[in-house]
């Protein structure tokens, strides 16, 4: 049988073809997205795999279990894109890629903060314009700074660490807390609100649940020092994106680096630029000098590909060979419901 693979692109192909040579399964790429409409490419395959910005609903789930597919392999720690009670009502089963690089979007996020609070990026243009000018380019110290880390998963705690390293004073939050961060001087744990009031800068390190959807709202940016940045590489909808650019417009947020957006389905990983931007939000956005945004990249590491690409035909080929998936990457509704945060 052969797996189908969904929302395909050439980094894609180069590190799956690479690890396949090891395990020799049957894979077709396909460029389009999973969801009801594409559904049907995956014909004569038993399995697909698919990526964050597929959109895996009840609907979909339905026509996948018609043409015989068993198990949706995610190449993503996150599966907030796919409807897990559909796929358990369906008999369908979902594995992912716990942990892939967490180092690679921890460092990410820091050069974001590095570059929206240096201007960076801006001086970059500049400079190509044969502009010199400094003005404009003010930033400030991260020493001494307050920097408050929503969720302390493999990402976050790496996060947390560097940020320690940076000589700054780090909040964290997470329903479980880790022992070896509670030993950091550096480090105190600490409840939402404390965290919001006192943070220079908050990073966003969580999964997207019920609980944390629009975790950044009105309510939580009315809390948060004025001029706060806010860096987010985690899921977009955790940001309410109008509460953010309300916070931009009136300057109670100084600033935000975005690697995801909440309606980035249709719009992150395409070359839409000789399209017209139909998104008036992300629009919006874009127009702030303050606001750096990314297209979904902070993942996008040799490394991080190599390690999906495995652990994802590890998946599938275990899945081929015994019906079942290993415990610790299959994903169900109790996950969900738990808020499973090993990101």
């Amino acid at each position: 049988m052969k797996t189908t693979f969904f929302d395909t692109h050439q980094f894609d192909k180069e590190a799956f073809l690479t690890a396949n040579e090891k395990f020799n399964i049957n894979i077709e790429f396909q460029e389009a997205c999973l969801n009801t409409k594409t559904s049907r490419l995956a014909h004569g395959s038993n399995v697909v795999c698919s990526f964050v910005n597929d959109k895996i609903d009840d609907s979909c789930i339905e026509e996948l279990q018609e043409i015989g597919i068993k198990l949706i392999a995610l190449r993503s720690a996150g599966f907030n894109h796919v409807d897990l009670f559909s796929a358990q009502k369906h008999g369908i089963q979902i594995a992912r890629v716990p942990s892939y690089s967490p180092h690679a979007i921890a460092e990410f996020a820091t050069g974001m903060l590095l570059s929206l609070n240096r201007k960076i990026h801006h001086a970059y243009i500049r400079v190509r314009e044969l502009n010199f000018s400094l003005d404009g380019l003010v930033g400030f110290d991260l020493y001494g700074k307050t920097i408050g880390v929503v969720g302390t998963g493999k990402i976050g705690k790496i996060f947390a660490e560097l940020m320690a390293s940076f000589g700054c004073n780090v909040l964290v939050n997470d329903i479980n807390k880790d022992i070896n961060l509670e030993d950091n001087p550096n480090i105190q744990y600490t409840d939402l609100v404390n965290l919001y009031s006192q943070s220079d800068v908050i990073s966003l390190h969580l999964p997207l649940t019920p609980k944390t959807h629009h975790l950044i709202d009105h309510e939580s940016i009315d809390k948060m020092k004025t001029g706060v940045i806010i860096l987010n590489t985690g899921r977009g909808a955790l940001i309410d994106s109008k509460a953010l650019i309300e916070g931009l417009k009136n300057g109670k947020i100084g600033g935000a680096a975005l690697d995801v957006y909440e309606e980035e389905e249709n719009l992150f990983f395409k070359d839409l630029s000789n399209k017209v931007l139909k998104d008036d939000i992300l629009a919006r956005l874009l127009t702030f000098p303050n606001v750096l945004m990314t297209s979904h990249q902070a993942f996008l590491t040799k490394e991080a590909l190599e390690n999906i690409a495995i652990t994802t035909l590890e998946n599938i080929d275990k899945f081929n060979k015994t019906g079942i998936v290993n415990k610790e990457r299959m994903v169900s509704p109790e996950c969900c419901l738990k808020g499973k945060n090993d990101d």
